[in-house]
């Protein structure tokens, strides 16, 4: 019988010094692309190399996530499929070396996925685990990115400064993989920034910042961000001049920044913002609310 093989790729043959794994996946998990984005910076600003990638034959439904074409000097087309890479960098003037892996969320056999992934982690000796996560929220673009920080484990929530999560009800493929680590014996912990709702720019710079700023704050591995704070400071600009276009938006996003300067940061919990429907019709009452008064 010819054995299977396996669904990891090794692209390249590398040893990692006690390594902190940092995790981010497009899809549910990755308002504006923040996440994502996010842990793609990280790999260029560390000089990662790619050292293994999944094959996305067992993990999606092409249908839903479909493969994207596209021409290589205008004439030879080559098909792009969902990845899931993991990219290694070391810095011998540091502690920890960081393995990052950057996906796709998949459709299929999430269970088998995670396992896949922890035996890649085990195999490198992964004693820290972080995942990224953005979610849409009814926060202003002009006010600093709430950045929540979750964790199941007791000691870990205390050393590293974080909250014991509150969230109750569905969950992504980021939520499944802190809960296999768990099982495993191996720390992780989850950050999630939250994205303002009535923008659809992508990628959200600002908010893969906050991300980034946090990150490194808590593992202690320092990183270049001036290109990333030049392109926030970019991006809230021409945000706001799109705001400043329509006067409904400007009025909420108004309203949004009240809310925000009434609350501290600490207070924001992200995990228990309202859904991306109930935002939407948020926005939809105010805007009702506020024709009626003007009597139209």
């Amino acid at each position: 019988m010819n054995e299977q093989p396996s669904p990891i790729t090794t692209h390249k043959e590398i040893e990692l010094r006690s390594p902190i794994l940092i995790a981010a996946f497009r899809g549910w998990n990755d308002a504006g692309d923040a996440a994502s984005f996010a842990a793609t910076h990280l790999g260029h600003a560390w000089g990662a190399q790619k050292v293994a990638s999944i094959d996305p034959e067992d993990f999606y439904d092409f249908q839903a996530v479909r493969p994207q074409v596209h021409l290589l000097d205008g004439v030879t087309r080559h098909i792009t499929w969902p990845a899931n890479e993991f990219w290694a960098a070391r810095n011998e003037a540091l502690e920890h070396d960081v393995l990052l892996l950057v996906g796709t969320e998949p459709n299929l056999r999430w269970r088998a996925f995670s396992e896949l992934i922890i035996d890649k982690a085990q195999s490198y000796g992964v004693e820290l685990v972080i995942t990224f996560g953005a979610l849409l929220a009814d926060v202003a673009h002009s006010r600093p990115v709430p950045i929540t920080g979750t964790a199941a484990d007791p000691a870990l929530i205390a050393k590293l400064g974080l909250t014991r999560s509150r969230y109750e009800g569905p969950t992504g493929i980021v939520g499944v993989l802190n809960d296999a680590f768990g099982r495993q014996g191996v720390d992780s912990a989850s950050l999630w920034a939250a994205v303002p709702h009535y923008i659809a720019v992508t990628p959200n710079p600002k908010a893969a910042l906050a991300l980034i700023n946090k990150a490194t704050q808590l593992i202690g591995i320092p990183v270049n961000t001036s290109e990333l704070e030049h392109a926030a400071a970019s991006y809230e600009e021409k945000v706001t001049e799109m705001v400043a276009a329509d006067e409904d938006v400007e009025a909420y996003v108004k309203l949004l920044e009240e809310r925000s300067d009434e609350n501290t940061l600490e207070e924001i919990d992200p995990t228990r913002l309202p859904s991306g429907d109930a935002l939407a019709a948020e926005l939809e009452r105010y805007l009702r609310d506020k024709e009626e008064d003007q009597g139209g």
